[in-house]
């Protein structure tokens, strides 16, 4: 499946530059219609190390209204979390009414990363499949929109990512010895994501796989999922799209050159 997926896929920094602005405001529009109609979602983004996931978050959030949403980055369960059923510790994160939960990571770690660590045994990784299409039907049954999306970057690309950062000192700290062992286990990884894939791909929450060699492309697709999806969700409800005033656009202009000035990125 991952394989057959066309990686070169691209969109040029000026062209997302350009759509940046009303696509930012088309989906704050949206979260307060979600909101005002008591429409929940979860965003869960999976992906590959230094695929992008971090900064598509970002670039999504950047302008939405803070008290729409929450972001839970995920990893490993702490201490305290293995004593409870392991789904226990994303029960309590799940959205109030009208809310958008963003989870950087997700309960599909326990059947990728747990599964090719073999730090639990295959009955309890194909059981934790089981339970997720349970967890995901029962919040989709309570009207939860789910979008999924899982980064796709090549073993080629990745390798060529962790060199970039490494040579820069002040990004170097991103890339550790576990993502080296990670990246040596690609094609493991590859086939656990697929078999994931194949195991928790459903009509109530789907999957969206992400081209993330060009990140403007990502995110871009990012974007159109997600509006698409609300609007969708939100049926007559979805306000009309409403042009960006010409005052507006120019403040919004100021404040990203101001940004990349700061060595920030038109996120």
């Amino acid at each position: 499946m991952l394989e057959n997926i066309n990686l070169k896929r691209k969109l040029s920094h000026e062209d997302y530059k350009r759509a940046l602005p009303e696509i930012q405001a088309r989906l704050f529009e949206l979260e307060k219609a979600c909101w005002d109609r008591g429409k929940a979602s979860i965003l869960v983004f999976e992906g590959w190390d230094a695929s992008g996931k971090g900064t598509a978050i970002s670039a999504l959030t950047q302008r939405l209204d803070p008290r729409g949403f929450k972001l839970y980055p995920i990893a490993a369960p702490r201490t305290y979390e293995q004593q409870h059923p392991w789904l226990w510790r994303f029960w309590t994160k799940v959205p109030n009414r009208g809310e958008m939960v963003i989870f950087d990571r997700s309960w599909y770690y326990r059947v990728l990363d747990d599964r090719v660590e073999k730090t639990i045994p295959a009955k309890g990784w194909r059981d934790a499949c089981r339970d997720i299409v349970d967890f995901e039907r029962a919040l989709a049954d309570d009207g939860v929109v789910f979008l999924k999306f899982f980064l796709h970057i090549s073993k080629k690309e990745q390798k060529a990512r962790f060199k970039s950062l490494e040579a820069d000192p002040l990004e170097a700290w991103r890339v550790t010895e576990a993502d080296w062992t990670r990246h040596r286990k690609y094609d493991e990884y590859l086939a656990a994501t697929e078999e994931m894939m194949e195991l928790t791909d459903t009509d109530f929450a789907p999957w969206t796989i992400v081209e993330a060699t060009s990140k403007w492309w990502a995110r871009k697709k990012i974007f159109d999922t997600v509006l698409s999806e609300f609007e969708r969700q939100l049926g007559s409800d979805a306000p009309p799209r409403s042009a960006i005033p010409a005052a507006s656009r120019a403040k919004d202009a100021e404040l990203r050159a101001a940004m990349e000035s700061l060595g920030q990125e038109a996120s």
